[in-house]
């Protein structure tokens, strides 16, 4: 497989199989259940879905929990979590390769990416929400870490590998049939249910 940025060879490798390991679990679930109850309080009639980087599906799990019956769909580049993500929903479901590579054809009730975009080269940004947009047939949950600006920071030790920015304003301005809805902040130190700092925003195309 061939890639058009470093950021996807480094999620198709090696990194990308040791994320699995940091990002599994009951506690994981637990947060996610509280997270996306939160996140999508203000949507309705949400039968079918996609994930953006979904990786080994722990966001698809706990959405399957509150939405029973939901038609879940996922992108993911990394061949290791493609198969442990093939448990959770169907094999023929799940979509292995780039979000770059990635052409929507039937849209989902509900879009979604969470903690993607910040590891997503900012040249080819715009692709990737022209994909997010067409992906959806109604709303589109985008959960990444917030900045008003764009910046750069250093991740485990590596660099250009993760930027925040206003991701949801972006799209919003490229797309201005979608309107946003809702809004809020997952904190790592929740005593609850914690996320990684996490600003999300439920957009709906009107």
């Amino acid at each position: 497989m061939t890639f058009n940025t470093e950021q996807e060879a480094f999620w198709a490798g090696d990194f990308g199989t040791e994320y699995i390991q940091r990002n599994q679990g009951d506690a994981l679930l637990a947060s996610n259940l509280d997270f996306f109850a939160k996140a999508l309080r203000s949507a309705r009639g949400v039968k079918s879905c996609i994930e953006f980087g979904a990786n080994i599906g722990m966001n698809l799990k706990a959405l399957k929990l509150l939405h029973p019956g939901i038609n879940a769909h996922a992108i993911e580049i990394n061949a290791d979590a493609a198969q442990q993500l093939a448990n959770v929903i169907p094999r023929e479901q799940v979509h292995h390769g780039s979000i770059l590579d990635f052409i929507p054809e039937i849209p989902c009730d509900l879009a979604l990416i969470k903690g993607v975009l910040i590891h997503i080269n900012p040249e080819v940004l715009p692709q990737v929400y022209d994909k997010l947009v067409a992906a959806t047939g109604r709303y589109l949950l985008v959960a990444e870490y917030y900045n008003p600006a764009p910046v750069v920071i250093p991740y485990r030790g590596h660099t250009d590998r993760l930027f925040k920015r206003d991701f949801a304003g972006e799209i919003m301005d490229r797309h201005p049939a979608l309107q946003l809805v809702d809004y809020g902040f997952a904190y790592r130190r929740d005593p609850n249910f914690p996320q990684d700092d996490i600003t999300w925003f439920l957009m709906e195309k009107r």
